[in-house]
């Protein structure tokens, strides 16, 4: 499992086998190759060589995946190791989990309503 921090340094999800958790070990978007889709199959950004997840200021627009089976919950360590000290982000991207982290906890109208 790989921690995944925000540019600030907080702790804000985990890496394992391609997909992405919260910090109660809840899934909550997954990778194809380094683009990250939320479990709606929407484009969230993508993943940085040192480990944020990123996306450019003004978003391209990407059709929505299918979106794979649930993996099981996980359970997350108790602790994870600092993170390193990060630089700078130039103006064209921004730090996801620091600009929009409710991308990752929204219910999506793609979803199927309870009463169908």
């Amino acid at each position: 499992m790989q921690p995944i921090y925000s540019t600030a340094g907080d702790w804000v999800a985990l890496l394992h086998n391609q997909f992405l958790y919260d910090t109660r070990g809840e899934w909550i978007a997954w990778l194809d190759g380094k683009d990250v889709y939320t479990r709606d199959g929407m484009y969230a950004g993508f993943l940085s060589d040192d480990g944020r997840v990123l996306r450019e200021r003004v978003c391209r627009q990407c059709p929505l995946r299918a979106v794979p089976l649930a993996p099981a919950k996980i359970r997350p360590p108790a602790f994870v190791p600092l993170a390193p000290l990060f630089a700078e982000l130039p103006w064209k991207l921004v730090d996801i989990f620091e600009e929009n982290p409710e991308v990752f906890e929204y219910v999506s109208e793609l979803r199927p309503d309870w009463e169908d």
